[in-house]
């Protein structure tokens, strides 16, 4: 019976430990999949004031520089946008298109 007993808190304690295994296994794979599902990068920021805004566009000047933005139904606003109002626009940097031109070829050595 002593070796019956033994052999049952052997198998309990290696139970435990593949227990402990699996959650912390479990938590790894979630903290890398949230850190790989996370919306795109939008540190960009602009703040200004309103000069111009349209259904389709806004034009924010900051000191001398005038920015242009689109935005759509789907931008969050926040607040009455109109000429005048102080805002910061958060936006993304995301390439639409990309042409690749030929390299420039390089003028043939001057021969002396």
């Amino acid at each position: 019976m002593g070796n019956h007993n033994s052999l049952y808190q052997k198998f309990r304690k290696k139970e435990v430990v593949m227990k402990r295994l699996i959650i912390v296994i479990g938590i790894l794979v979630l903290v890398v999949a949230f850190a790989y599902a996370r919306a795109p990068k939008s540190d960009y920021q602009w703040t200004g004031s309103v000069v111009e805004v349209d259904s389709d566009h806004i034009i924010v000047q900051k000191g001398d520089e005038k920015w242009e933005f689109a935005h759509d139904k789907d931008t969050k606003t926040t607040g009455e946008l109109k000429a005048g109002a102080k805002v910061t626009v958060k936006y993304l940097m995301k390439a639409t298109s990309i042409e690749v031109k030929e390299e420039a070829k390089k003028p043939a050595p001057k021969k002396k």
